[in-house]
């Protein structure tokens, strides 16, 4: 009698414990599924900005057979520009010398051909400054400098002209990344309503990168060259969805 009681004890408890642990499995796989329940939009914030500082390579050319006189010649060209800057509004505290170069071809090892000018030097002034709008006037009128004999020379790396950059990045990044997530929130929304569920709050969010692009989105065209920008940011989030 008593085995048959102990047995029936045994399986009694053992049948509660499958049903409580049923329970929490069933618990567990509703939760599971509420949190899986979740949809992923994409939100746009974008602003017209305008660049604030502006950097302006000038780089010079001298070349000759006589050495000394190629320096003379790049000395007296590195004063007309700064004349030339000067008469443009610039200070001598925006104006710096960024390099100084002397390539005597007759020393290269892999030399080839006639050589017509043995020393070319090259000497490059860097303008940087606040004042954007005298860093494009003056750009308008460098054309002046040939006339004064004078030509600016490209060394080949990277774009030529003036760099136009927009430092205030920071200051605009948390009205952007609110109004991105709002319109994600809306687009949300819209899916939300279509389903027969409303949004809940947020499961995960990836603020995106901010792109700094120019303002006329044409071929060739490079946004460090426009002082006019657009900035964007493209967020992703992903919303839970309740019944």
């Amino acid at each position: 009698m008593n085995r048959i009681l102990a047995a029936f004890l045994a399986a009694a408890v053992l049948g509660a414990g499958v049903g409580v642990g049923g329970w929490f499995v069933g618990e567990g796989f509703k939760k599971g599924r509420a949190t899986a329940r979740f949809v992923t939009v994409k939100g746009l914030s974008e602003r017209q900005v305008a660049a604030d500082y502006a950097i302006w390579p000038l780089r010079m050319l001298a070349t000759g057979n006589d050495l000394t006189e190629a320096q003379a010649e790049i000395e007296a060209s590195e004063a007309t520009v700064r004349a030339f800057l000067g008469e443009q509004g610039f200070t001598a505290g925006e104006i710096g010398v960024e390099g100084f170069e002397v390539i005597d071809q007759l020393a290269q090892a892999y030399r080839s051909g006639p050589v017509q000018s043995r020393f070319i030097l090259s000497r490059r002034l860097m303008v940087r400054t606040h004042d954007v709008a005298k860093v494009e006037a003056a750009n308008r009128a460098a054309s002046a400098l040939a006339g004064r004999g004078v030509v600016l020379s490209h060394d080949g790396h990277g774009l030529a002209g003036p760099f136009f950059i927009f430092t205030r990045l920071n200051d605009v990044k948390p009205d952007m990344i609110a109004e991105a997530t709002r319109n994600a929130r809306k687009s949300a929304d819209e899916f939300a309503a279509d389903s027969g569920s409303r949004v809940g709050g947020i499961r995960r969010a990836n603020q995106g990168q901010f792109q700094i692009l120019p303002r006329d989105n044409a071929p060739g065209l490079y946004q460090s060259q426009q002082v006019a920008k657009t900035l964007r940011v493209v967020s992703t989030v992903e919303f839970l969805l309740e019944d």
